[in-house]
């Protein structure tokens, strides 16, 4: 068994055993459940499509960084998990900003698996590459966003915002969509530049000019 398949395996396993501790007795079980669907339904894709789109090492620890910040999220509730609390209480931040903290990873961990991806499937080239990963975690998190104004309405109607987390930010659906956007970009400009300046040190050096040195 290769270090790279060990390591996959470990990262599975790893979530696992997250996913089965935040499981236990969450802060709002209700929350949790909705919010583990689709996290579970991607690892389930990741798993199958494996052979298919085998992404980089790089790739599947990013995506466990960020699942596992998203499931601490649903296991205390955004607005209620203590490294936002204690950030709040040292800042004095005014609110928990946990929440923003994993829309920010959202975009900054999930941006370099999507580009990834262009590349081996649509075989993406260009600047393109660069863009097709920002404008994909807007899309995506515009989507979340609207899945959980869907949920809330559908399970607990009469606790409207609350309910989402908002905190009484009545802007914190386009705040957690902008924390996504700068975390990709930020991805996308560290991805272009450490590109840049590997090719600039991988150009062959030209053989000094004797010709000056010894004219004759």
């Amino acid at each position: 068994m290769g270090n790279n398949t060990l390591l996959l395996k470990g990262l599975l396993v790893w979530y696992v055993l997250l996913s089965v501790w935040t499981a236990y007795m969450p802060a709002d079980p209700e929350f949790w459940l909705y919010s583990s669907i689709l996290p579970t339904l991607l690892v389930g894709s990741l798993i199958a499509t494996r052979r298919m789109l085998p992404l980089s090492v790089a790739s599947y620890v990013l995506i466990a960084l960020f699942l596992t910040l998203h499931s601490i999220g649903a296991h205390y509730t955004y607005a209620q998990v203590p490294l936002g609390s204690w950030l709040d209480q040292g800042l004095d931040l005014g609110r928990n900003h946990f929440d923003r903290i994993v829309h920010f990873s959202f975009g900054f961990l999930l941006a370099y698996p999507i580009e990834e991806a262009f590349r081996f499937v649509a075989h993406v080239r260009g600047w393109v590459v660069y863009y097709l990963p920002v404008i994909t975690v807007l899309g995506l998190s515009a989507l979340w966003e609207i899945i959980e104004a869907w949920a809330t309405q559908a399970l607990h109607p009469e606790l409207g915002i609350t309910y989402l987390g908002s905190q009484g930010d009545i802007w914190d659906a386009q705040h957690d969509m902008e924390a996504a956007l700068y975390g990709s970009l930020l991805c996308m400009m560290l991805l272009l530049g450490s590109r840049f300046f590997r090719k600039l040190s991988s150009r062959p050096t030209l053989p000094a000019d004797t010709t000056a040195q010894h004219p004759f």
